[in-house]
């Protein structure tokens, strides 16, 4: 029996990614595909509904829903637009799904797949920032499996794999450094989206692009880790490593580590998800070590990069400060995208959000409650904007 699959966020970079090795893999011989979302880009994304066969692709701008109709006119698949279209689409009955949508918008989506008690294949970090105790919660209450899918955190689930939970001492979070390693504070104040968008390593969408050049990508994945493996934050290491081979490590109560090692390509995680717990081959480039000849690493640095510090705080404080983190997050980053502010002025703004007192008076709120999480939200990203607004 074909297994019935969907993907949200298809025409991301992730999503991408999944459409080609699920299409590798047999496509619609082989899988039943449900459901397909995307936003702008509705000519690709009728395009995959079309080649998936899918019952129903979904737009999240309502505005493009008469473009994504007229491309897939006479195929018999349905089109729908909007949050809430995504919703429901997100709850239809299904084995696996790939959450993939971009930033808290991602959320709905992520926790649907979850009440069903089905696979979900995890790349919308920003689920597990915001709203970790209620997803996993969800997963647990519904035996849905959860399989994260960024880099990092899929080495750090194969490495753990037969481990016993009390035998983690340390979890080592690896970053490339992104476009800006080796700038001075100085030089960065003047870098602009564009720069900032060119990641020097691996091929990403602009938003996660930018947000791992200020190393707040990373800083989400600090936060990701304390939720999806149950560790202290003194457990969670962040060293910098420019070469993107070693995804990340593990280090056990003995002294033994086990490090993940593979090629720079999204979709080594993507098909350990889509293939668990059994391993398919792969159209990834095979490591020569010959040529690799040496690996480095250096320790982050907190000046130039406060986001990691932040990630930190936001472990300590607990309670719905995840939320507030990743939403002035998003919206600095929006400012910056429009050139309303500067790259360095991103954590300045969601460390000052962090510190006003009436959001603070916010973060003990339940943090169960998708209410709770979707307000605290709002009330950060306006937070920001005001700032921005009144300079």
């Amino acid at each position: 029996m074909r297994r019935k699959i969907s993907i949200f966020g298809a025409t991301g970079s992730i999503g991408q990614n999944t459409v080609d090795l699920v299409q590798r893999q047999g496509g619609a011989e082989n899988y039943n595909i449900i459901a397909l979302s995307g936003a702008a880009n509705v000519a690709l994304l009728a395009q995959q509904a079309i080649a998936l066969q899918a019952d129903i692709a979904i737009t999240a701008l309502p505005e493009k829903l008469p473009e994504l109709q007229a491309l897939l006119q006479n195929t018999g698949i349905e089109s729908a637009a909007g949050a809430d279209a995504i919703a429901e689409s997100a709850a239809r009955e299904i084995d696996w799904a790939m959450s993939a949508i971009v930033g808290a918008a991602g959320l709905n989506a992520s926790l649907g797949i979850a009440r069903q008690g089905a696979t979900l294949a995890l790349a919308n970090k920003e689920s597990i920032v915001c709203a970790g105790e209620l997803l996993l919660r969800e997963c647990s209450k519904n035996n849905a499996t959860l399989l994260p899918v960024d880099s990092e955190h899929s080495a750090i689930f194969q490495a753990l794999q037969g481990a016993k939970p009390e035998t983690l001492e340390r979890i080592i979070l690896t970053a490339s450094g992104g476009p800006f390693k080796d700038h001075s504070l100085a030089g960065m104040h003047s870098v602009t989206p564009a720069q900032a968008a060119a990641h020097p390593k691996w091929k990403m969408g602009k938003r996660i692009s930018i947000d791992s050049a200020t190393m707040f990508n990373k800083a989400l994945e600090v936060i990701e880790a304390k939720h999806l493996f149950s560790c202290k934050p003194d457990q969670i290491e962040v060293i910098i490593h420019p070469q993107s081979i070693i995804h990340s490590m593990v280090g056990f109560s003995d002294g033994a580590m086990l490090a993940h090692l593979g090629s720079p390509d999204m979709r080594g995680p993507i098909g350990y998800a889509l293939n668990f717990p059994n391993r398919n081959p792969l159209p990834l480039a095979r490591l020569d070590f010959a040529k690799l000849a040496r690996l480095d690493f250096a320790a982050p640095d907190i000046t130039r990069f406060p986001a990691l510090r932040l990630a930190y705080r936001v472990l300590e404080t607990g309670g719905l400060s995840g939320a507030v983190f990743n939403a002035a997050k998003e919206a600095a980053m929006d400012a910056f995208l429009a050139g309303k502010t500067g790259f360095l002025d991103m954590a300045m703004l969601v460390e000052k959000a962090l510190d006003d007192p009436y959001l603070n008076e916010q973060i003990a709120g339940d943090v169960f409650s998708l209410n709770a999480i979707t307000d605290i939200d709002l009330a950060a990203r306006q937070f920001v904007n005001a700032l921005i607004t009144n300079g």
